[in-house]
């Protein structure tokens, strides 16, 4: 027999006996009820003195009850007391929430009603109306000990702690209502002991999870200071800083489970509205802190200090005590100077290479240096993909591109929420640049793939606080080929691209700007992405003087970026129209900048001689004079395409005079001035092979 059957069957035994007592007293209340009525009652006698005494003993507070403890299923081991004799579970809630003699009672009178169907009849016998079937403050004053009008407050543990629910309509006496005990302490009382059913909603239970050494530092530090806290004071809120919400949560089971505790989430978002709820929601907590060892993770990273959630947040921390973990990105100023603050960074590159080691095992070969340069993973996630990748590949020539695939599935679902994924297709033959340019953009394409030997095996790192970004500003006119230069770099890096529109991404409301950039980040903070803001002038070009509080917040906008650029850790392309638009300021922070000039005659001409696929019939073609039109690339690729489907409805090869009328409409489209001579097509004239 196991230590809890044990206890469980010395609970039910407390509760017979109990019940037994409250079924004499009611049964005693209902004869002298019968008797004013002028009925026979049957021969009962009255509770004794010694069975009086005895109850008082059973509901005594026990000598060390703050030496049990229970699990989130059931004891982890039977309540005992310094005597080594179980506890039973009412006493100890009635110990804990500090219940009197006659508030224990009027509960374990409550709790009956739900494990005897018969004291119903009882109790309506008790009041001497049939159409009473239930306890009432009045009927507790009639048959239970010491009765205390006190125990009506709303300020006393009946009622505080929601251990009674009080069924009052219309203009009843509070003393005449009926009482039903709440199901969670029905539960608790029975031996049964799990997270209430109004907070399972709300609450997640956090996952152990493996910490590298730089969090568990960190975890070591904040159970050190709580373990030290003054016993006389509650224990400080601890707030996880930082944008790692997987790291910040294994924090905070590690340091939970070092203080024996449970910890359960809660996020801001799914806090009620109404304070009154939120006032309900608190004491249910503070509760079940009381009935179990468990500690509060309150999740606010997407919480801004102005909100209403923000607000109830504040008022959770101000009231609740016990071990408490807000996650937040910055610090709040309204918890001053009693909350501990804790910065968490994600797991460093070199031990994230390490735990790619680990969990690849003698497969790793080298790609764990490769996986941790292009990818910001927790530990789990690092395992998960490396369980998944085993699984798949059949040999070790397929574990590679497995794994690099799986990384890049799990870092999709967020960004394809904030940008467009722009599928590359465009290679390094496919770009018609000046060969500085080109240069330039084949660097950048190298920096972004050897940055983990630069910065992690040549100690780069180390040396640096801020500017491990790899940053491009690609300058140019429209159709000048800046988005097939970002997207033969993606292709090249084999990564995902992810268009951000800068003109959408800005909004007129104060803060918004900031937020959606925070969000698109936080996003790409687990890597495997590049990410192209076109439009940039849309932002970098608003940086002024300031005015108003408007000018005031377009700077902080800018500043924010610039800051989320030089941390980011993968690859970020800023196009731009208008490069002479751009603060000054924000180009000296930027490592490479590209101009993609308009393109000269050689460069059309090269880009006339690639703009049709292979399978495309294509008569002959005069490149040299296509060439003379000043069109851009992207011009010059629509007008291909336009050609195209002229043909197909034709029937014929692409030929110059369907080339040269596309042409004739784009240059309308684009409002240039037409010179006819220019357009027209004598086939006398020939053409060059």
């Amino acid at each position: 027999m196991t230590d809890y059957t044990q206890w469980l069957q010395a609970n039910d035994q407390f509760l017979a006996q109990a019940m037994s007592d409250l079924r004499n007293r009611l049964l005693h209340a209902g004869d002298e009820a019968s008797a004013r009525h002028g009925d026979a009652p049957p021969a009962i006698a009255p509770p004794s003195q010694a069975r009086g005494a005895w109850l008082s003993r059973l509901f005594a507070k026990p000598a060390a009850a703050d030496k049990a403890a229970a699990s989130s299923d059931e004891p982890a081991a039977p309540l005992t007391s310094d005597a080594d004799v179980p506890v039973p579970a009412l006493v100890l809630l009635a110990d804990r929430l500090g219940l009197s003699a006659f508030e224990r009672q009027l509960l374990m009178l409550c709790v009956g009603m739900e494990l005897d169907p018969g004291f119903a009849a009882l109790c309506a016998r008790a009041h001497g109306d049939p159409g009473k079937p239930w306890p009432t403050f009045a009927l507790a004053f009639a048959v239970l000990d010491e009765p205390s009008w006190d125990a009506l407050s709303p300020h006393r543990p009946l009622r505080f702690w929601h251990l009674l629910d009080i069924h009052q309509p219309g203009p009843q006496p509070l003393v005449n209502a009926a009482l039903s005990a709440d199901e969670r302490v029905v539960n608790f009382v029975k031996g049964l002991n799990q997270l209430d059913g109004r907070l399972a909603p709300l609450l997640s239970p956090l996952a152990p999870a493996p910490l590298p050494p730089s969090q568990r530092m960190a975890a070591d530090r904040i159970l050190e200071h709580l373990r030290h806290a003054a016993p006389s004071h509650p224990l400080p809120p601890v707030q996880l800083l930082g944008h790692d919400a997987a790291g910040k949560q294994a924090i905070a089971c590690a340091v939970a489970g070092g203080l024996g505790m449970h910890p359960y989430r809660l996020p801001a978002e799914m806090l009620p509205h109404a304070i009154a709820d939120q006032e309900t929601l608190i004491r249910l907590w503070l509760r079940e802190s009381q009935l179990m060892p468990v500690a509060l993770y309150l999740d606010a990273g997407e919480a801004e200090p102005g909100e209403a959630a923000a607000a109830a947040l504040k008022r959770i921390l101000a009231r609740v005590s016990g071990p408490v973990f807000l996650d937040t990105r910055e610090p709040w100023p309204a918890l001053g100077g009693t909350a501990l603050s804790v910065d968490v960074a994600k797991p460093t590159s070199i031990e994230q290479r390490a735990h790619w080691q680990h969990a690849l095992g003698a497969s790793a070969g080298d790609h764990p240096r490769h996986l941790a340069a292009h990818f910001d993973f927790d530990l789990g996630k690092i395992e998960r993909v490396a369980q998944t990748a085993l699984a798949a590949a059949h040999s070790p020539d397929t574990l590679g591109p497995a794994l690099w695939q799986d990384a890049l599935a799990r870092t999709r679902p967020a960004l394809d929420q904030l940008a467009q994924r722009i599928e590359p297709k465009a290679t390094w033959e496919d770009l018609k640049l000046p060969e500085h340019e080109a240069g330039l953009l084949r660097q950048i394409a190298d920096q972004v793939a050897r940055r983990g030997v630069v910065y992690d095996d040549w100690g780069f790192r180390e040396r640096m606080n801020r500017g491990l970004s790899v940053s491009a500003l690609f300058a140019g006119e429209s159709g000048t080929g800046k988005t097939m230069a970002a997207e033969v770099i993606a292709n090249a890096l084999d990564l995902s691209l992810y268009r951000i529109d800068l003109s959408a991404v800005v909004s007129k409301y104060i803060g918004e700007t900031e937020k959606n950039l925070r969000r698109l980040f936080d996003a790409a903070d687990n890597g495997g992405a590049i990410l192209f803001f076109d439009e940039a002038d849309a932002l970098f070009g608003r940086r002024s003087e300031v005015k108003d509080s408007h000018d005031r917040y377009a700077n902080i906008e800018v500043n924010y970026l610039l800051q989320r650029l030089e941390t980011f850790r993968g690859l970020a392309i800023l196009a731009t129209n208008m490069k002479s638009a751009l603060d000054s300021a924000f180009l000296r922070r930027i490592r490479f900048i590209v101009n993609f000039p308009f393109p000269g005659a050689p460069e059309r001409k090269a880009i006339w001689a690639s703009a049709f696929p292979p399978q495309v019939a294509v008569g002959a073609l005069d490149l040299e004079r296509l060439a003379r039109l000043a069109l851009t690339g992207g011009s010059i690729q629509g007008i291909a395409l336009n050609a195209a489907f002229m043909a197909a409805r034709a029937g014929t090869p692409v030929t110059m005079p369907l080339l040269l009328e596309a042409a004739r409409g784009e240059f309308r489209k684009l409002e240039k001035p037409i010179n006819e001579a220019d357009f027209r097509w004598l086939e006398s004239a020939g053409a060059a092979p």
